[in-house]
């Protein structure tokens, strides 16, 4: 008997597709206490990748009040994150973190598809 796994196939005969994101329990707990105390309705934080920093693309993560049109949602643990459809493909596999210290607070994302960071690891860029 074949056991369903990772790229398993499922019973139409198409691959199962890997996690867009995963999260680690520090970043959900951050996105759990972000959405508590923001202005408004908001139902979780939205991922994009945008052009910038000195490798090329920079993560952007932001409160999300609504779902966009062709946006994935990720839910885990009764925490949502949307990711932008145009991040998508930069994402998959990646898992969200968040880390905090005396100098820096903020989300981490562990990226498979990262080639290369640059030295302040503000942006990365991928193959």
């Amino acid at each position: 008997m074949a056991m369903a796994g990772p790229g398993a196939m499922e019973d139409n005969g198409s691959m199962e597709r890997p996690p867009i994101l995963t999260m680690t329990e520090a970043a959900l707990t951050r996105v759990r206490e972000l959405t508590a105390r923001a202005d408004g309705d908001v139902l979780g934080v939205r991922v994009s990748v945008k052009k910038g920093g000195c490798s090329g693309l920079m993560y952007e993560v932001e409160y999300a009040k609504e779902k966009k049109a062709f946006e994935e949602v990720v839910e885990t643990q009764g925490v949502r994150v949307f990711i932008d459809p145009t991040a998508i493909m930069f994402l998959i596999g990646a898992e969200m973190d968040f880390h905090q210290d005396k100098f820096h607070a903020g989300f981490v994302f562990n990226n498979p598809n990262e080639m290369d960071r640059c030295g302040c690891g503000e942006s990365f860029r991928v193959a």
